[in-house]
């Protein structure tokens, strides 16, 4: 037995932890865009990353070290996400740490960055911001905003998990990320830290274990980003450890981003869960899941707040698994809207449809009648400030 509480705050209540956020001059206006995460005991580590081919310069960077590598310092910029940037990108990185090494004991240091593509990074203005560093610092809101993009608003949670023996640890997370985030690990930076005493086995088997229903189950806009990263750091100071307990409140950290992220879709106002059900398959689910929370079509009437369960069905027969429309039931929350062929939208019912639709949350239900596989996507509406945010992006 376990108790997992949520706690409010930041990642710096964790011990061993710290963290803050300072301006290199690469946001306007003095905002914070360079930050870092130390920890005074060297972590063990895991990432998964993005499945996009163009893996930036710190995604190659971090998997050129040698395998079960420890490390203690994590450097994050926005603004550039130094990919596209070829050798020279990671030369970057090296050199950025060889001057930060000159001042800070730095143990196998890891670099994220996101921002826009194609850039090499501004070394100066970083290396002169990450030397101003105080390690000793616990700011993580400082350091949430730092990473901020597109953001609408810091992006955080954590836990302190009580295990049956009355021993403790927590686990926290920052991330960032609102357009360009598609299931395929999503677009997002993502950084967890836990005083748990984890095996490093376990951390690479659970992230991937929980990436699929959180991270890998939102989409904003359908782009995949070249610098998705999920990475966990471990320092052990607790001492305590329970794989159950660590996998529950692992899981609920990534769930907490992953929903934190597609509701502040760029431009987005309703954030959508996709329930598919009744499938013949855990696959065919998550196939048509992952459609309907893609599909622009479907992004665009949930803007509207428009209960068009045509396209709701026609994307499920796109997504071409198996399926029949004399088995279907689509639901806006409980307001069937399409009962296994017969037609129940009624004037009546479009208006209940429409007031679930008049909410910032609430769930599109697919049953498609044919078995027992189930999925669950999330996803957001789509309307004119994506295109604005985008359309002039890097300016």
């Amino acid at each position: 037995m376990f108790t997992i509480l949520p706690i409010k705050g930041y990642i710096d209540q964790i011990d061993g932890f710290y963290c803050n956020g300072v301006s290199a001059g690469l946001k306007p206006n003095g905002k914070f865009d360079v930050g870092f995460i130390y920890s005074d005991t060297p972590c063990e580590c895991e990432a998964v990353f993005t499945l996009n081919k163009f893996q930036a310069a710190p995604l190659v960077h971090f998997q050129r070290y040698p395998k079960n590598f420890k490390t203690n310092f994590l450097l994050i910029n926005a603004k550039n996400a130094n990919a596209l940037t070829g050798e020279e990108g990671i030369e970057d990185i090296n050199a950025i740490f060889a001057e930060l090494g000159k001042k800070f004991d730095l143990i196998n240091p890891i670099m994220s960055s996101t921002g826009v593509i194609g850039n090499r990074l501004p070394m100066d203005k970083i290396i002169n911001a990450a030397k101003s560093f105080d390690l000793s610092a616990k700011s993580g809101e400082n350091l949430s905003l730092a990473i901020m993009t597109t953001d609408a608003y810091p992006k955080a949670t954590m836990y302190e998990v009580i295990l049956k023996d009355g021993s403790k640890f927590k686990i926290g997370s920052v991330a960032k990320g609102a357009g360009m985030i598609n299931p395929n690990l999503a677009t997002m930076l993502c950084f967890i830290t836990t005083d748990a005493n984890v095996p490093r086995a376990d951390m690479k088997e659970l992230l991937l274990r929980h990436t699929d229903t959180t991270f890998n189950a939102i989409s904003v806009d359908g782009d995949t980003s070249t610098n998705d990263t999920v990475l966990l750091m471990a320092n052990g100071k607790s001492g305590a450890y329970d794989k159950e307990a660590f996998s529950e409140a692992l899981r609920l950290v990534m769930h907490d981003m992953a929903i934190a992220i597609v509701s502040d879709g760029e431009g987005a106002k309703k954030s959508v869960a996709f329930e598919v059900f009744g499938a013949v398959s855990d696959r065919d689910a998550e196939i048509a899941a992952k459609a309907l929370s893609n599909s622009l079509l479907v992004k665009t009437a949930l803007f509207g707040e428009d209960p068009n369960y045509g396209r709701i069905a026609s994307t499920i027969g796109a997504s071409r698994i198996e399926c029949d429309p004399k088995t279907l039931t689509i639901s806006y929350n409980d307001v069937v809207v399409y009962d296994k062929g017969k037609i129940v939208f009624d004037k009546e019912c479009e208006i209940r449809a429409g007031e679930v639709l008049k909410n910032q949350t609430f769930k599109i239900k697919c049953d498609i009648g044919l078995g027992n596989g189930k999925f669950t996507a999330y996803g957001c509406d789509l309307g004119y400030e994506y295109v604005k945010i985008n359309a002039d992006y890097r300016t």
